[in-house]
């Protein structure tokens, strides 16, 4: 049984968002501002949309599949970044398709699009034409290398801009190639970016009635996260910064295998320090030379971190955290991607929550991520599943351009719009 519709307001009610975007890091940043309460209307083209739609697994009335067996199933990655979108279909390159697209964002306050650097302009749907049309639009621009940048590499993947950035090589052993990080930083960090620049800039459109270009790019993005650790000045002062999972400037301070699993233990502080020695009843440690004071513990990180694996390996991974949580040390068990996200604390935040196709409901235990913001007097999170595509197009074009039927039907004729219903 759903629970009763939340009656709080949406903080970004009203505020109404042409999401031009495809892939991953553009439809998250517009899920985001979905969640938020802004009405996102995602426009794709009739003949070649979001290449996301043709990625497995897919989802339908049979479950969860790496291919697509009935007409009606949809890629999970469209279910999960549509959610709380409305879709429609236009021919961008077409030209009454390029000033349909104009007329809407008359009425809009938000564009949000990751294509190429310069790829909109070519469209003539770029920030200088649409802020012609309307000069409270606040565009926004997700692109690999920065939307000032059109020569030379364009194109971005989130293996290549961990690369570029340096992610690579933080993670591992010292001696390892250089390591992949599983989640896609890139495509994740640069829309969260782009949505407190999209906020930021709303703000001063309020203000001052003037909307402007919010650029933001995949290799800033996570190159600023990179440089948020001092792994240069580490390096400089002879310290080795790929440390794998152990960080020896705040030891005690990694992760250590127990019985059956792993366990993460941090323990930077003195008095941190000191209670885990009292949970591993060594309580020898803290007026051991090596390792009474902070500055002692980094020097023989090494020692420490073997006492300690030393302790963990002989008791099982629940017994360790419930030691360590008695004691008062910061630690958990380390878990799959599939225990971690069913975790009852994040499903009843909303921080996870069980994905559902618009037509069969929840099909296949399918968790996802939600929208990890709550707020004491704002509704936030997703309670609309994806739409198919086109699913909307007839309705909002009639609603905010009023074209009639027969205008509908002469621009689907001439491949404008599509037919909707395509998954």
């Amino acid at each position: 049984m759903k629970p009763a519709p939340d009656p709080r307001p949406r903080p970004l009610e009203g505020v109404r968002v042409l999401d031009l975007t495809t892939a991953l890091a553009g439809p998250y940043a517009t899920l985001v501002l979905g969640g938020l309460g802004a009405r996102v209307i995602k426009i794709e083209n009739p003949r070649s949309p979001d290449t996301a739609r043709g990625n497995a697994p897919f989802v339908g009335r049979d479950g969860v599949g790496m291919a697509r067996r009935r007409d009606d199933d949809m890629s999970l990655a469209i279910l999960e970044r549509g959610r709380n979108k409305e879709s429609m279909t236009i021919d961008l390159k077409h030209p009454h398709g390029r000033d349909l697209f104009l007329a809407l964002a008359e009425t809009a306050d938000v564009v949000v699009e990751n294509y190429s650097a310069g790829t909109t302009d070519r469209l003539g749907v770029g920030y200088g034409a649409v802020s012609a049309r309307n000069p409270r639009i606040v565009y926004t621009s997700i692109s690999g290398f920065g939307a000032d940048q059109l020569s030379g590499q364009r194109k971005a993947m989130d293996t290549v801009v961990q690369a570029l950035s340096g992610l690579m090589m933080t993670s591992g052993e010292a001696d390892d190639e250089p390591l992949r990080v599983g989640v896609p930083f890139g495509d994740l960090s640069a829309p969260l970016y782009a949505v407190i620049g999209t906020l930021a800039a709303l703000m001063q459109a309020r203000q001052t009635g003037r909307g402007q270009h919010v650029d933001v790019s995949l290799l800033g993005a996570l190159t600023a996260m990179v440089a948020a650790e001092p792994f240069e000045v580490m390096r400089r002062m002879g310290q080795q910064t790929r440390t794998g999972n152990a960080m020896p400037r705040l030891a005690p301070f990694g992760v250590f295998r127990a019985r059956d699993g792993h366990v993460a233990i941090c323990a930077p502080t003195d008095v941190q320090a000191g209670l885990l020695f009292d949970a591993m009843e060594r309580g020898e440690l803290k007026v051991d030379a090596r390792f009474g004071d902070r500055n002692g513990r980094v020097r023989h990180s090494g020692d420490l971190h073997d006492a300690v694996a030393a302790w963990v390996a002989t008791l099982p991974t629940d017994e360790v955290v419930r030691r360590l949580d008695r004691a008062g040390v910061p630690s958990g068990r380390v878990r799959d991607p599939g225990e971690a996200v069913r975790d009852p604390r994040t499903l009843a935040r909303g921080e996870t929550v069980v994905l559902e196709h618009p037509r069969f409901g929840a099909v296949g235990d399918v968790v996802v991520g939600g929208l990890p913001i709550r707020m004491s007097g704002s509704h936030t999170g997703f309670d609309r599943p994806a739409p198919t595509l086109g699913q909307h197009t007839a309705s909002i074009l009639g609603e905010l351009l009023q074209l009639d039927e027969a205008r509908l039907r002469e621009l689907a004729a001439d491949g404008v719009i599509g037919q909707p219903g395509t998954t």
